[in-house]
């Protein structure tokens, strides 16, 4: 079985994969003082509650935007595992052509998830991941990286509000039943939900604006929030929880063969 595992800059996503299904997950905090051993009873105990032998997991992709998380990550595998991880990054030689002005810059999230959308739709896409920052990444059916938009996530946004304005309280993201609130709290969910897919809506028809060939791209949306989301985005083509999982699965059979 291969482990994958997305380090987010706050939540890490992991997965096993046995031939091209993900058959378990996990998402778990991002620690970067925890060290190789910590990670190593992290990751087989996740083993051991899916019912999974260690000497099972025999390769693993990580993909990391936390450079202080990797390397302990990479060893606590090898501890936990015995086998070598395989650090997926801008160095890598992915069959994606980069066309920006410094390719070596794009976050491995962003790559990953690319080549999950060339290699799984040969479709022109635009990549909509909803983390703590929430990444618009466009590419093409041929695999030309063209570049995409970073913005604020939508749970960034909501906890700068509610530590910036000491009467607004913490609410749950979930989007109310109608946009005029009522209440304190129904105003905030209306704000930050609604506010989050039409900014959505609206960064993705400038990008299709601006896009490069006659082709009308697809719109895939992954990340935390994606699911609630994208009932209120009509652009989203389909949501793809495990997008950046499948993206190091198929980043492993590239490169580790």
């Amino acid at each position: 079985m291969l482990l994958v595992i997305d380090v987010g800059n706050t939540e890490t996503t992991l997965g096993l994969c046995r031939g091209d299904a993900v058959v378990h997950h996990w998402r778990v905090i991002t620690e970067p003082s925890r060290t190789p051993d910590e990670h190593a009873l992290q990751l087989r105990a996740l083993a051991s509650l899916a019912g999974v032998a260690h000497d099972a997991v025999t390769g693993c992709a990580i993909g990391s935007v936390v450079p202080a998380v990797t390397e302990p990550l990479a060893a606590g595998v090898h501890l936990a595992f015995g086998c070598v991880a395989l650090v997926v990054d801008a160095h890598s030689a992915l069959p994606i052509r980069v066309a920006v002005d410094e390719p070596l810059t794009v976050g491995a999230d962003r790559l990953i998830n690319t080549l999950a959308a060339s290699r799984l739709y040969a479709r022109d896409a635009i990549v909509v991941d909803l983390g703590t920052a929430t990444t618009y990444d466009c590419i093409t059916a041929d695999g030309v990286f063209l570049g995409g938009v970073i913005a604020p996530g939508v749970r960034t946004s909501a906890d700068s509000l509610f530590r910036r304005t000491s009467k607004l309280a913490a609410t749950e993201l979930v989007a109310p039943r109608r946009v005029i609130g009522t209440r304190t709290e129904e105003c905030i969910r209306a704000g930050v939900l609604y506010g989050a897919a039409d900014a959505i809506e609206g960064i993705v028809r400038r990008i299709k604006g601006e896009w490069p060939t006659a082709a009308e791209p697809i719109v895939l949306a992954t990340g935390g929030l994606a699911s609630q989301l994208a009932p209120w985005c009509p652009s989203v083509t389909a949501v793809v929880p495990e997008l950046t999982l499948q993206g190091l699965r198929l980043a492993h059979e590239l490169l580790a063969s």
